[in-house]
This record gives structure tokens, C-alpha cells and sequence, in this order.
């Protein structure tokens, strides 16, 4: 049994919260970069000029990408031989949250409830998710998402009647129906399968994807491109000014579901997508 102190954790989600926020992903960058080479319209290569400078210069100087330094939410895998000590888990997570908004200067944008609408002050409480695997490993992800691209997502019950056709001609809609709204060129993260909760976390997790290589399942990988070259015949452009590219990548990640049943969920990111992850 490998012991791992809630201070550790703290210190670590800080240390994220932090990167994250500051630190745009290599391979994403890379994206932006090829997509300005790509551009065609003036306009939009020009706004992704700027968006490439935008993330080297807060890179250089540890400032955050976009002012909207998001929702943190938290990814943990942690392997069943791990026993955490020295408090609870998810007050850790909590902490390492409230340390990293304040004393990395990011804006606090979290409401205590959705109704009343009080500011928390400290970016909590985090959204969390626990998965547990074998061995006695200890891993975060924190993935800041602001709420720009966050509220032009969409979800969807098809049945199993559905085409495929169906879906790609929804999901194209989901984002020509979110225009400039979610600061594109976006990510599209989209879930496919299991039940409506299952399938909004997996939408989520196709965010974190890798963007700068193929998905390892052709039969996937297929419909993706397929997808990205549907969204940027749209014309949306950077920043919604026109022009080739309205998205980055699409990422689909699937999940076995029920025989009456074909969910499906589109999670809107912007350019800045972020996430940062860290071992104990």
C-alpha cells in the first residue's frame, strides 16, 4: 500500500491550475500553427497570427492565455493500491483549486449556485472525476473550460434508427448553429454512446485527445476528417470573420450503450483548450 498526502495533492492541482491556465499544449499549438498556413482570408490569418502570439507571449510570461480562466475541472486516476492520507480527497482537490486561482492571479468565475449566483471567490468547487485503476499510480489532469465555447455544446438522443449521415449533419449544425459564439477556430469534442450522463464525460474526454495525430481507431479517425472538412466548408472562420477554418480538430471518443438507444453530445471547446497533468 503507497501512501500519498492530501498536501501533495494540493500542491500539485495548484501547481496545474497554474500551467494550465498559462500553458497551451504542445500539439494544440502546433494545430494553430498549421492552420495558419492553411488560412486563406487575410482577415482570418490574421487572427491567427495573433492567437499564435497570444500563447507564446503568455507562455514567456506566465500570464494567463484567455481572461476567462475557466471551470476547473479535474481528472483523477488513482491506482487501488494508493491509500490518501492526511484529510479528504476531494477537499485536497478543492485546495489545490482555491491555492492556484489566487495565487496565480486567474479570475474566479465560479458560482456557489446556479440560481442565486454568489460568487465563491476561489474558483470552487471544482468539478471532479475519479476513476480508479490498478497499481498504486497517482494521476491529475486539470482541464480550466471556459464557458464561451461551454454553453454553445449540445446534446442529442438518436435512436438506433439513426444514420450516420444523421449524426455528422447535427453535429455540423450544433456548430453552425453556434457561429462565432464559442471563439473559434474551435475543438469539437463529441460523445458517442453510453447513457446521457456517460456520454456528456466522454464528449469532455475527447477534449484532451491529442490534436496533431490520427485517432488510433481508423473507423473513427475516418469520420472525424470527415467532419472537420464538413465544419470548415461552413465559413465561419477565426473569430467568426470568415474564412477556411472554423475548426481545429474533431475528436470522437465511443462508449457501448443500450440496444434502444444512440446518445450523442457535442462538447464545444475554443482555441484555447487546456489541460495540464501531473504524477504522484
Amino acid at each position: 500500500m503507497r501512501e500519498i498526502s492530501c498536501a501533495d495533492i494540493s500542491a500539485l492541482v495548484e501547481r496545474l491550475c497554474i500551467q494550465a491556465a498559462t500553458v497551451l499544449p504542445d500539439d494544440l499549438c502546433r494545430v494553430i500553427e498549421q492552420a495558419e498556413k492553411k488560412e486563406e482570408s487575410p482577415v482570418g490569418k490574421g487572427i491567427l497570427q495573433d492567437i499564435v502570439t497570444n500563447f507564446q507571449m503568455a507562455r514567456e510570461k506566465g500570464v494567463p492565455i484567455c481572461q476567462d480562466t475557466g471551470m476547473a475541472v479535474v481528472f483523477l486516476e488513482i491506482g487501488q493500491e494508493v491509500h490518501i492520507t492526511g484529510g479528504s480527497l476531494n477537499d485536497a482537490i478543492h485546495l489545490g483549486v482555491h491555492n492556484g486561482y489566487l495565487n496565480g492571479f486567474l479570475r474566479c468565475s465560479v458560482v456557489g449556485d446556479p440560481l442565486r449566483r454568489q460568487n465563491t471567490g476561489d474558483n470552487t468547487p471544482a468539478v471532479i472525476h475519479t476513476t480508479i485503476v490498478p497499481g498504486d499510480g497517482f494521476h491529475i489532469t486539470v482541464a480550466p473550460k471556459g464557458f464561451g465555447s461551454e454553453n454553445m455544446s449540445a446534446m442529442r438522443m438518436f435512436t438506433p434508427a439513426a444514420s450516420w449521415q444523421n449524426i455528422e449533419d447535427w453535429i455540423v449544425s450544433s456548430v453552425s448553429t453556434a457561429g462565432s459564439n464559442p471563439c473559434p477556430p474551435v475543438i469539437v469534442g463529441v460523445g458517442l454512446g453510453g447513457t446521457i450522463e456517460q456520454c456528456a464525460l466522454e464528449a469532455k474526454k475527447a477534449l484532451m485527445m491529442p490534436m496533431d495525430t490520427p485517432n488510433p481507431d481508423e473507423f473513427y479517425g475516418e469520420k472525424e476528417q470527415a467532419l472537420l472538412e464538413h465544419i470548415n466548408r461552413l465559413g465561419i472562420g477565426p473569430q467568426g470573420m470568415g474564412g477556411r477554418i472554423t475548426a481545429l480538430a474533431v475528436r470522437i471518443r465511443p462508449y457501448a450503450t443500450h440496444i434502444a438507444g444512440l446518445p450523442c453530445v457535442v462538447n464545444m471547446s475554443c482555441h484555447v483548450t487546456r489541460h495540464a497533468s501531473g504524477e504522484l
